[in-house]
């Protein structure tokens, strides 16, 4: 198969459709955490701004400059993200990671749509915008639980 023919794949219906609606675009006011990410490689950036309450996301937001593929990763954390604990996030970006990097597993639900990037696998420098999205929220929401417990 042609590298272009891969590409056409990777860029299914249902990446360009998870890209085109994500949740909880924008910014808050006043977050408790606001953590921006940057994909070096190909200039991709994320930031997440959130709160917790009781140690889970109780608000969320995220601007996203990326392609559809950090674009549509985006979209299946937004998604989930709400009422999900700092270990949570963690273990679904470790996870994540692993899916594209050493072919592990799809992370577990309510994550289980970042099935539709298995495809991605193949292209590693595509890898790095996959993750800006879950690895923001992570290390926002570890923040917001650090400074909530202080």
């Amino acid at each position: 198969m042609s590298e272009s023919s891969d590409l056409i794949k990777l860029y299914s219906n249902r990446i360009l459709g998870l890209a085109a609606e994500i949740p909880h675009l924008g910014r808050l006011d006043d977050p408790q955490a606001s953590v921006k990410k940057r994909s070096p490689l190909c200039g991709s950036t994320v930031t997440v701004d959130l709160d917790m309450t009781d140690g889970r996301v109780s608000r969320f937001a995220q601007e996203v400059k990326a392609c559809a593929l950090g674009q549509a990763s985006a979209a299946v954390l937004g998604d989930a993200v709400m009422g999900r604990s700092a270990a949570e996030l963690a273990a679904t970006a470790r996870d994540l990671e692993a899916m594209l990097k050493k072919d592990g597993p799809v992370p577990a639900a309510p994550f289980d749509g970042y099935e539709a990037l298995i495809p991605a696998r193949e292209f590693k420098n595509r890898h790095a915008s996959i993750l800006l999205s879950v690895q923001a929220a992570a290390e926002a929401a570890a923040e917001a639980d650090r400074t909530t417990q202080a």
